[in-house]
C-alpha cells in the first residue's frame, strides 16, 4: 500500500466542494437544515484516531512498558487511517460547498447558522485527515540503523 498524498486529499476537497456548490444553488431552499451533530462526532473520531496513532507509534518503536503490536493489527489501522483520509477530504468538500453557498446569504439569519455548522464541521473534518495520516504515517516500519546511514 503506497501512502496517502496529500495533494490528492485537498484536490477532492476542492473538486467536491464546487460540485456541491453547483448542485446546492437550486435547491438550498428546499433542503432541512444542516445538523451541527457533524462537529463532535467528527472532532471525537479526530481525537481517537490521534491518540490510536501515538500509542501505535509507541508500540511499533517498541518504547518501553509497551506490548508489541499484531502486524495485522498495524494493517487494519493502516487501512482506517486511508478510508479516514479519502472521507474525511470527500465530506469536508460537502460542508465546504455548503460555506461557500451560504458565504453569499450571511444577511440571512438561517443561511449565517448553517455557515458557521459547514465551517465547524470542515474544521473537524480537516482534523479527523490530519489525525488519519498521522496514523497511517506511525503505521510505517521504522528503519534500522544501518537503513538510515545509506540513505
Amino acid at each position: 500500500m503506497r501512502p496517502t498524498h496529500p495533494g490528492h486529499l485537498v484536490g477532492i476537497l476542492v473538486v467536491v466542494a464546487l460540485l456541491t456548490w453547483v448542485v446546492i444553488q437550486p435547491v438550498y431552499s428546499d433542503l432541512p437544515l444542516m445538523p451541527w451533530t457533524a462537529i463532535p462526532t467528527v472532532t471525537l473520531l479526530a481525537i481517537g484516531e490521534g491518540y490510536t496513532a501515538w500509542l501505535t507509534k509507541a508500540r511499533i518503536e517498541r518504547k518501553p512498558g509497551t506490548k508489541p503490536v499484531e502486524p495485522m493489527a498495524v494493517a487494519r489501522l493502516a487501512a482506517l487511517a486511508k478510508a479516514s483520509a479519502y472521507a474525511g477530504a470527500a465530506f469536508g468538500g460537502i460542508f465546504a460547498g455548503f460555506g461557500l453557498h451560504t458565504a453569499q446569504l450571511l444577511d440571512r439569519e438561517t443561511p449565517r447558522g448553517e455557515f458557521f455548522v459547514a465551517a465547524g464541521s470542515l474544521v473537524s473534518c480537516v482534523l479527523l485527515v490530519c489525525a488519519a495520516l498521522y496514523l497511517e504515517h506511525s503505521c510505517r516500519i521504522p528503519k534500522e540503523p544501518e537503513d538510515q546511514e545509506r540513505d
